[in-house]
């Protein structure tokens, strides 16, 4: 950055979030000159939203308002936009669902006929610099569809507004994933690490990530579980059904740790849905 720089808001919001996860003054400002802060801006924004680290002055926030279906009543399934999708298993800490009926048959197949031609190695969101990376821990065949894309896409979307209670508009493109034998996605974290110097760039265009729906379109013969190895759970995945998980704060206490078994035999396809805390643009 060069010039006068000023403090922009989304600039502020981050440096509020990071302390309030428990991030120390010299850590952000070291991913903020890694990002291209001049110090003396640096220093001058923490300083003046530094007492926030130790609350002084600052009122408890409110609880955050999260992404997720109504279990309050414990529905055995939920009408989602005409479509009753079936609850399966929950988890409170932390906090998955596992969702039946998902996907019909033709939906999955749709989807999968619409994405072959487009598949590429999967690429993941680099967090050092804000654009996006081949990883060795992340070995599938990959593609986006633009929100609303096409009758499937846009009617799923629809379907997960309504199942999961969160704008269609604050979600990302639909991801479309193919992990053939070997393949598999290491255990990693969906949100974005605030202490990466990227960070900053990534989150202006909706904010973190605070929940992932993983939806399954095709089951192997063997292997390819969801993994949360922090929880000890395994997902199977299971053709037309998904499993959601949240994270309130970008913080390995969330215990949202979670990677893709390797598919062992078979083809494994897959759709993943992030959810962002504001408008994805």
């Amino acid at each position: 950055m060069s010039g006068a720089q000023a403090v922009s808001p989304e600039l502020r919001a981050w440096i509020v979030s990071q302390l309030a996860a428990g991030h120390s003054i010299p850590a952000l400002k070291t991913s903020m000159r890694d990002a291209g802060w001049h110090d003396d801006v640096a220093s001058a924004a923490l300083a003046e939203l530094g007492p926030l680290a130790t609350g002084a002055g600052v009122a408890p926030a409110p609880p955050r308002e999260m992404p997720g279906p109504d279990l309050s009543n414990a529905p055995l399934e939920i009408d989602a936009d005409g479509r009753k999708v079936q609850v399966l298993q929950t988890l409170q800490n932390p906090r998955v669902i596992v969702f039946g009926n998902l996907l019909s048959d033709d939906e999955c197949e749709g989807l999968i006929a619409a994405a072959r031609e487009r598949l590429a190695r999967s690429l993941t969101v680099e967090t050092k610099t804000g654009g996006e990376v081949l990883n060795i821990d992340r070995t599938s065949d990959g593609m986006f569809f633009e929100r609303g894309e096409n009758a499937i896409v846009a009617r799923l979307e629809s379907r997960l507004a309504a199942l999961l209670r969160w704008p269609i508009e604050f979600g990302e493109g639909l991801q479309i994933l193919r992990y053939s034998p070997g393949a598999q996605y290491r255990p990693h974290y969906d949100y974005f690490d605030p202490v990466e110097p990227g960070t900053p760039v990534i989150l202006k265009r909706g904010g973190q990530r605070v929940a992932t729906l993983v939806m399954y379109l095709q089951s192997p013969e063997q292997g390819g579980a969801t993994t949360f190895p922090d929880v000890g759970l395994e997902v199977g995945p299971v053709r037309g059904s998904g499993v959601f998980f949240s994270y309130d704060r970008p913080d390995p206490a969330t215990k949202t740790l979670h990677g893709g078994a390797p598919v062992l035999a078979g083809e494994k396809w897959v759709a993943t849905k992030w959810l962002r805390e504001r408008e994805f643009k």
